[in-house]
């Protein structure tokens, strides 16, 4: 691990790592901005994880034009129509094929905004394709030990759980986490990991779970280019403010950034053999 230093105390800091971030969905002049940008930015490289198959195709020559930078994620995202039974299989076998070159099987998850919007139109909504279809990726997570990102927020993480647990497989990322007390607990004692984006500066929900939740199972992350509030209105999200979340979450727990970025770095490399 290299170290930076510009702590006022004059000690190294851990370099940042993004753990999600959609670097392919930026528009492609600031996508490949911010990937020359992230030695400059004390960002040692980001997780960009995929929509789907024209997105992974995408990550993967991002990832080769910036090796070691940007660590590609491949999966389809659960808000979004369901894709047909030729395409998922079309999707699996391309994985089978770039499995090695690939961190993570992400973003891939339940599509909690989504069916809340159908029932808000008073449409019939059924889960169990989705449910699945994240099963699906979850034993292929499974199959090839890689850690898997999910999108399941709310009741979805339950059945989430149920599903890594079916298949014995820990290693799960539930990024931006959003959910129930004792979810929270089930996660945690399963060592799943979640991640914090730069709303925990000013999003009382995240920094209620940011205070409870085991440091050696947290991470930073932007899930750029979702645009965020308070001191970061109107900023295009970059990898950099997973300084502000570091500082924030320092500050919440009572610990030295020195230490806090120490922590989040070192659990991001645990997890993703960074």
């Amino acid at each position: 691990m290299s170290s930076i230093v510009n702590h006022k105390g004059g000690g190294p800091l851990a370099p940042l790592i993004d753990t999600h971030i959609h670097l392919d969905s930026y528009p492609e002049d600031i996508g490949l901005a911010i990937a020359a940008d992230l030695a400059n930015s004390e960002v040692q490289s980001v997780i960009s994880v995929s929509m789907n198959l024209p997105s992974c195709k995408r990550n993967l020559e991002l990832a080769r034009l910036y090796n070691g930078g940007i660590r590609p994620a491949f999966g389809y995202h659960p808000e979004q129509p369901l894709p047909s039974a030729t395409e998922i299989q079309e999707l699996l076998q391309w994985m089978e094929v770039h499995s090695e070159e690939m961190v993570a099987v992400g973003e891939v998850g339940l599509p909690y905004y989504t069916r809340l919007e159908a029932a808000t139109r008073g449409e019939a909504w059924d889960d169990q394709p989705y449910v699945e279809l994240l099963e699906t990726f979850i034993a292929f997570a499974a199959k090839h030990k890689k850690p898997v990102i999910l999108h399941a927020v709310y009741e979805d993480a339950e059945m989430a759980c149920d599903l890594l647990e079916r298949y014995s497989h820990p290693l799960a990322h539930f990024h931006w986490f959003k959910g129930a007390e004792k979810t929270l607990q089930r996660m945690a004692e399963q060592g799943y990991y979640i991640s914090f984006t730069p709303d925990i500066v000013y999003e009382e929900e995240i920094r209620r779970i940011a205070l409870g939740y085991p440091e050696h199972l947290v991470m930073s992350e932007t899930d750029g280019p979702w645009p965020f509030e308070g001191p970061f209105t109107g900023q295009t999200t970059h990898p950099r403010m997973t300084s502000s979340v570091a500082s924030a979450w320092a500050e919440l727990r009572g610990i030295p950034l020195l230490q806090a970025r120490k922590q989040l770095y070192d659990n991001a490399a645990r997890l993703y053999g960074i």
